[in-house]
């Protein structure tokens, strides 16, 4: 897996680190996103939108608030979230362990 960290990720606070599974064009070329992220304690990924595409959660560990549209929800273990096209999300740590969730983003 390639490991990238990135510090204040679309607006959000703290570091965000991204663990690519697979190229996504080895697994489709309307993927563009296949890995698994971690947002450690006091970080967030900031709210973004999906233009042309969609974006799905599938949270592995931890607990996060999840900013869907405005509407905010409690995320833990087993949720799974769907950001369809035009719409937006983000994501902040509010527990003591990391974050961890995969991500898939597919192109419309």
């Amino acid at each position: 897996m390639a490991k990238t960290v990135h510090k204040n990720l679309l607006g959000g606070v703290g570091e965000v680190i991204i663990d690519d599974i697979d190229s996504a064009k080895n697994i489709s070329e309307k993927c563009t996103l296949f890995a698994v992220v971690t947002i450690p304690a006091n970080s967030s990924l900031g709210y973004h939108e999906h233009h042309g595409e969609c974006e799905t959660y599938y949270i592995l560990s931890g607990v996060g608030e999840y900013d869907d549209n405005g509407v905010k929800r409690t995320v833990k273990e087993g949720d799974v979230t769907v950001t369809p096209n035009g719409k937006g999300h983000g994501l902040k740590n509010i527990g003591a362990e990391p974050v961890k969730f995969l991500a898939v983003i597919i192109k419309d």
